[in-house]
């Protein structure tokens, strides 16, 4: 066990036999309630009735633009993300047309243009759209709504298919932030996942970026594919650290070819077991603290510098369907195949086949598939997972005052639950309130599935990736 300095001046607490003793899948929270509790009875009524109460100025928000770009060139084995694999760049035109559409569709909603906070592009692979079809994409974006110079505009990129002009281009276009996917840079892993990606594209897609001024850029890793040891990622750690990425995000791999075909063409038995993962995740967290990188939350690092690390140390980082935010509480529109929105107290999902999201928009009518309707216990419980995986505390006093219920006898199973979790040393609890160890930050998710009601009383099919 080793401890780390953090910005509050304890000591982050990498408790590996704790972690062990632990084994346990569960939510994200990227959303409360968890989006396989949408359900198909929340449709287009439900979601023009949240976005008419949003242009009446009920609980107005800043507004987040999520556009999904489902397309890749490739497959990447590990991947489980809602994509079409395709060389064609004309499915994308046809695809451009219909984000055009639902735009469109969704216009008269919005009430007049608003300015966007952030916005994202996410996939698939978006950088798999060519510069002009990048530009159409804007065009209609900027018919719609209104870039501001303070805005957080971000695009997952793939530096496989991006050259230097390309990432210029998307300065130009108003990106300031860019996430770089990696995974792993041995070529034996590469290989096993069918994802072969030089260091030498990788460096010039961010250098190209810190050329035309991107103010953050971000590198996803993963740990527990096939072939990884932690031999094998202490090269890629050192190598990946030589680029400086401002963040850095370390997923865990979840192999369940039950569930997604193409980790079928994985080898199980060169999958990594559990206690190698954990050697891993042990080595990089470490490595990553010392070099000076601070522990944001989950698996989640950044540069003190950064605007994450402010967020965290002045307690105003929020969490959203992108992973961590500076951001305040923002609505969300999501537009494309698959796209999930917050607007308000609802979530909204799209069509995530793309032949029935084109038949809906052909339909003249937007393409929600499902979504949900939040109730006061749903918004409680948001508020509070949301404190606990950003804030990492608990004060029950603001929970009485803006809700109104007595916090002790209101969660008197839960508070009885928590009770377990702090013998074991992961919180504090106090009268009022309750404080998150430095070890317990580690496993802040099972200590937000406490106050999950859904997952205590109700079922659900959906597989949930292991908290650490």
């Amino acid at each position: 066990m080793k401890t780390i300095p953090i910005q509050n001046n304890e000591l982050l607490e990498f408790d590996r036999d704790l972690i062990a003793k632990l084994p346990a899948s569960g939510p994200r929270y990227t959303s409360y309630p968890t989006a396989d509790r949408f359900h198909e009875g929340f449709r287009e009524a439900e979601y023009t009735h949240a976005l008419r109460l949003r242009s009446m100025g009920a609980l107005n928000k800043p507004l987040s633009l999520y556009i999904h770009i489902p397309f890749c060139n490739t497959i990447c084995y590990y991947c489980g993300c809602n994509k079409i694999i395709t060389k064609d760049k004309t499915r994308a035109d046809a695809y451009i047309e219909y984000l055009k559409r639902e735009m469109e569709l969704l216009a008269p909603h919005l009430n007049g243009r608003h300015q966007l906070a952030q916005l994202h592009f996410g996939g698939g692979t978006p950088t798999f759209l060519s510069d002009d079809q990048l530009e159409r994409v804007f065009e209609m974006i900027r018919k719609h709504f209104q870039l501001t110079s303070n805005g957080e505009y971000s695009i997952e990129i793939d530096p496989r298919k991006v050259s230097r002009e390309t990432v210029h281009k998307l300065g130009e276009l108003g990106f300031n932030r860019m996430s770089v996917g990696i995974q792993d840079f041995d070529s034996k892993v590469q290989e096993a996942v069918n994802r072969i990606q030089s260091f030498e594209e990788t460096r010039e897609v961010i250098a190209a970026a810190r050329e035309a001024g991107f103010k953050s850029v971000s590198v996803d890793l993963i740990y527990g594919l096939p072939h990884q040891s932690v031999e094998s990622m202490k090269a890629t750690i050192d190598t990946v650290l030589s680029l400086g990425p401002d963040r850095l995000a370390l997923y865990h791999y979840a192999h369940l070819p039950h569930i997604f075909k193409p980790q079928r063409r994985i080898d199980t038995n060169a999958v990594p077991d559990s206690e190698e993962k954990l050697d891993m995740l042990q080595y990089c967290v470490h490595t990553l603290t010392d070099r000076g990188y601070v522990f944001i939350g989950m698996d989640h690092f950044a540069k003190p510098d950064d605007e994450l690390s402010t967020a965290l140390k002045e307690g105003w980082l929020q969490r959203n369907f992108q992973g961590y935010s500076t951001y305040a509480d923002c609505d969300l529109l999501a537009v494309g195949v698959s796209g999930i929105g917050k607007i308000g107290s609802t979530y909204t999902q799209n069509e995530r086949d793309i032949k029935a999201y084109y038949a809906a928009i052909d339909e003249g009518r937007l393409p929600i598939m499902r979504g949900y309707q939040l109730n006061q216990d749903d918004l409680l419980r948001r508020n509070i997972i949301q404190d606990l995986m950003c804030r990492f505390s608990l004060d029950f006093q603001i929970y009485e005052s803006v809700f109104g219920i007595p916090f002790r006898q209101y969660f008197a199973d839960e508070l009885a639950d928590l009770q377990h979790l702090a013998k074991l040393g992961l919180l504090r609890l106090k009268l009022h309130g309750l404080t998150v160890t430095p070890k317990g930050r580690f496993l802040i998710r099972n200590i937000a599935m406490v106050f999950d009601y859904h997952l205590r009383h109700k079922e659900t099919t959906a597989k949930y990736s292991q908290t650490v």
